[in-house]
C-alpha cells in the first residue's frame, strides 16, 4: 500500500536475514506511534518488552514468548470479530505491535498506518488514500534514517 516504503524496503533489503535488527527497530518505531490507541495493558507490556530487547535488557527467548503473546492478544481482540478483522484503531494498533514483535516490519507499518487513520477519521477515512499520506511519508523517513544508522554502525 505504501509504494515508496516498499521500494525503500527492497533497496535496503529489509527482509534479508542479517537485517533482523533493522526490522525490529522499524516495527518498534511504527508501533510506538500507535501505542496511545492500545486498549489492553498486556499489549503495551509486549511493546515495552520489544523496547527492552532492543536496548539489550531482554533476551531472545523472552522476545519470542512476547511475540507469541502479542499474536494471541491481537487474534483475540474483541474488535477482531469485525468482518475485515480490523474494525477500529485499537485492533490495528494491536496487530501493529504483534507484527513488530514478530519482526514483520512492513506489516507492522501497514497496521500502524491503518490505526492512525482509523483513530483520526474513523472507518470512512480508510477509503481515502490521501488520509494515509502523512503517515506513509513518516514511515519512509523513519526507515531511511534507521538504515543510515545501521550502515554507520
Amino acid at each position: 500500500m505504501n509504494k515508496a516504503l516498499d521500494r525503500l524496503a527492497k533497496e535496503v533489503q529489509l527482509e534479508a536475514v542479517p537485517n533482523e535488527r533493522l526490522r525490529l527497530e522499524f516495527g518498534y518505531a511504527c508501533a510506538l506511534r500507535v501505542r496511545h490507541l492500545l486498549e489492553e495493558s498486556e499489549v503495551t507490556d509486549c511493546l515495552f518488552g520489544l523496547g527492552q530487547y532492543l536496548s539489550g535488557s531482554l533476551g531472545k527467548s523472552q522476545l519470542d514468548r512476547l511475540s507469541v503473546e502479542a499474536s494471541r492478544l491481537a487474534n483475540q481482540h474483541q474488535g477482531s470479530k469485525s468482518i475485515d478483522g480490523c474494525g477500529h484503531a485499537a485492533v490495528s494498533a494491536t496487530y501493529a505491535v504483534a507484527n513488530a514483535l514478530a519482526g514483520r516490519a512492513s506489516q507492522a507499518a501497514q497496521y500502524a498506518a491503518y490505526a492512525i487513520v482509523y483513530g483520526q477519521g474513523g472507518y470512512g477515512a480508510v477509503a481515502d488514500i490521501e488520509s494515509f499520506e502523512p503517515e506513509f511519508a513518516w514511515q519512509v523517513e523513519c526507515l531511511a534514517s534507521l538504515a543510515r544508522l545501521q550502515l554507520r554502525a
